[in-house]
């Protein structure tokens, strides 16, 4: 996420928060765009197709979290599939995987919850109105000091003042827990390390510290929005590889995996 305001990035191979690193420049991350260079992101090409899906439109989530579920209930079971219909756009919208969209993984996940908050439940955010609303929270997340990369609580504490939205964050990350939130109707944003997820589709290894969002799960995957490419919406990773990534940031790169296991709901 946030950068300095004056930064350069290393044109070597390296990750460090959400994707390629770029030569940038001396300029404030908004202000690093070449329009004339840019072209659109294209459509979006999933990896498969989830089967027996349930979408669940839920326009406005409950107020009240729903409570982990005792051992011995007598509620109904958990549905075998289930899946949150959360609109997706790529962190990088329009194609541009420069600076400020290479470590944007953390702004395009909450954009996505707030326009689900928002009623907005199918489909790809047009990447214009994607484009300038992640610059727009970029520019402001910069105003304010924010670094790079965040922690899950600094992205709460975003989520508050920027969108007025109020985070609840939780340490108990098992399969279970994830998904009796998603059945309650709360998409999930989850720190990782991206590395450990092994997607195909990012460039290289994959950045060292990502963000993305749980949006539902089938028998064997979790089904999530991952901005880290283009190809992310609805994108499957099996359970115990998304859980064993989660990790929240420790201020440094090569010890993420230390970072503890947390995720996060937003409520309006």
């Amino acid at each position: 996420m946030r950068s300095a305001i004056f930064m350069i990035a290393l044109s070597l191979p390296l990750f460090t928060g959400c994707t390629r690193a770029h030569e940038t420049g001396n300029q404030p991350r908004w202000e690093q765009l070449h329009p004339e260079g840019e072209s659109s992101a294209g459509a979006i090409i999933d990896r498969k197709s989830p089967i027996s899906i349930v979408s669940a439109g839920v326009k406005d989530p409950p107020s009240n979290i729903v409570p982990p579920r005792p051992q011995d209930s007598s509620r109904s079971p958990l549905p075998s599939t289930f899946q949150i219909s959360v609109p997706f756009t790529s962190q990088a919208p329009r194609a541009n995987w420069e600076d400020p969209y290479q470590e944007a993984c953390e702004e395009a996940s909450l954009l996505m919850v707030h326009r689900f908050l928002l009623g907005e439940k199918v489909g790809v955010i047009p990447p214009d109105d994607a484009d300038r609303d992640l610059l727009a929270l970029v520019r402001w997340e910069w105003i304010h000091k924010y670094e790079k990369d965040v922690t899950l609580q600094e992205l709460a504490d975003i989520s508050k003042m920027y969108y007025e939205h109020t985070p609840v964050i939780e340490d108990t990350v098992t399969i279970e827990r994830i998904k009796e939130l998603l059945v309650a109707g709360y998409p999930i944003i989850v720190p990782v390390a991206g590395r450990d997820l092994g997607n195909p589709y990012f460039s290289g290894e994959g950045p060292w510290y990502h963000m993305l969002v749980i949006t539902g799960y089938d028998r064997n995957e979790f089904i999530t929005n991952d901005p880290g490419t283009r190809r992310g919406e609805s994108y499957e990773y099996a359970y115990d590889v998304l859980i064993a990534a989660i990790h929240d940031w420790t201020g440094v790169k090569e010890e993420i995996r230390s970072g503890k296991k947390r995720m996060m709901i937003l409520k309006k």
